[in-house]
Parts: C-alpha cells; structure tokens; sequence
C-alpha cells in the first residue's frame, strides 16, 4: 500500500491542485501515493454547519472549534503522524520531508481564520509545522507544499534517485549552479570543467560552488553544514 494523505480541510476541493501535475500527479495515478479529503464542515454540531467562534477573552477575527475539529479527527484513522498547519509550528525543511517521507502516511489539518482552539492540538497531540516566517489564508497552501516536498522523495517517484540527494538542502547545503545547451548564450560561456569529462574535478568544482553560495545566501545552512561537517 502506498503512501497515504489525509488532509482535513473547509476546502476539499483545492486538492490534490498542482499535485495532481508532473511528477506528483503521475505518482498518484500510478498508486504510490493516495489522497483523500476530509470536509470538516461535515462535522458540525448545529443547523448551521458552524466550525468556528469568537475568540474567548475577546479579540478580532474566529477561532475553529475544538469539538468540531475532533469529530473530523476521530473519523479518520491514527496510523500516521498528525500535523496542524501553523506559522508558530515546528519549521518545516528537507530532513524533516524525508522523515515524514518515511512513513506510511500523514494526517494534516488546514487550519482557518485566527486558528484553531488550543485544546484540539492538546487532546489530539498535533504536531504544528510552519512552511515559513510568514502568514497563509489558511493552511492548504501550506498542506500542498509539504506534500510536494515529501511525495518527490517516495520510492520511485522521481526517474533518477540520486537527483533528489544532489538537490538544495541535501546535506545542509544550496545546490551548485547548472547549466546546459547551447555552449555560449549572449556571450556567456560554460564553465570549462563541466565540459572536461574529468568526473572528479566537476564533483569537486560543484561541491566548492556549493559551499561557497551557501555561505554568502544562507549563512545560517552553512553554520549547520559546517559543524557537521568538523564532526566527521
């Protein structure tokens, strides 16, 4: 059985979106992957189908109840790990896509308005994840991009498996720049040594422009690449 996604959302209709293009989309069509939606408005307690209140203590905007979101969680089953959508959640990188990757499945709640009461990620133990320092309208942005991130790393989703470990993030490092035909566009050249054929000069130029554009872009990756790295 494949790997299986629940995402429980006001939505449903936003899935599977991009995913259901390009590498993602021919995965699910092929079974390496599932997705089914949960309508959490299905799970209403009134007339209305109402999933969300005012804030207690006062304060702008609604927050989604707890008892309507664990209705909508107690139908599904508990046999993978259970996320909430979140900007204050735990950050969300490559190490953490392979882990999830690694599982059977994952359960992802989109959260909506001014979020969702305390207690349902209490009682249900969600795990919150942030994609970014920023905020959503709602949290199935946020569920469509982890699930790209961790449907590419699948057992046979991608044609050629060793293209995911040469990606940006791998290791703690940006990927080195690439290049391809025509040989010279607008004056510009390819760099000689992707043209030598000597394997291990380009493995060594690629790692060394690697190093070098995660140093100047993203200082705090290569902090974290560089303590490993006197580790080993």
């Amino acid at each position: 059985m494949g790997f299986q996604a629940r995402i429980l959302t006001l939505y449903p209709e936003m899935f599977p979106g991009f995913l259901g293009y390009s590498l993602a989309g021919q995965a699910l069509a092929r079974g390496i992957w599932s997705l089914d939606t949960v309508q959490i408005r299905d799970f209403a307690l009134d007339k209305h189908h109402s999933v969300d209140d005012t804030p207690a203590g006062g304060g702008a905007g609604m927050v989604m109840r707890a008892d309507v979101l664990a209705a909508a969680l107690d139908s599904c089953p508990h046999d993978s790990p259970r996320l909430l959508m979140s900007p204050r959640g735990r950050s969300f990188n490559q190490a953490y896509a392979r882990s999830l990757a690694r599982e059977s499945g994952v359960t992802l709640v989109c959260g909506r308005f001014e979020g969702v009461d305390e207690r349902i990620i209490e009682a249900r133990e969600l795990e919150e994840v942030s994609i970014g320092d920023y905020v959503l309208s709602g949290g199935e942005t946020a569920a469509l991009v982890l699930l790209d991130a961790i449907v590419r790393l699948l057992p046979g989703v991608m044609g050629n498996e060793e293209s995911a470990k040469c990606e940006s993030f791998e290791n703690s490092l940006l990927e080195h720049p690439q290049y391809t035909r025509p040989s010279l566009f607008e004056g510009r050249g390819i760099p000689p040594v992707l043209t030598s054929g000597h394997h291990k000069a380009i493995a060594d130029w690629r790692q060394q422009q690697a190093e070098m554009l995660t140093r100047q872009r993203r200082p705090d990756l290569y902090a974290r690449y560089d303590k490993n790295r006197q580790k080993t």
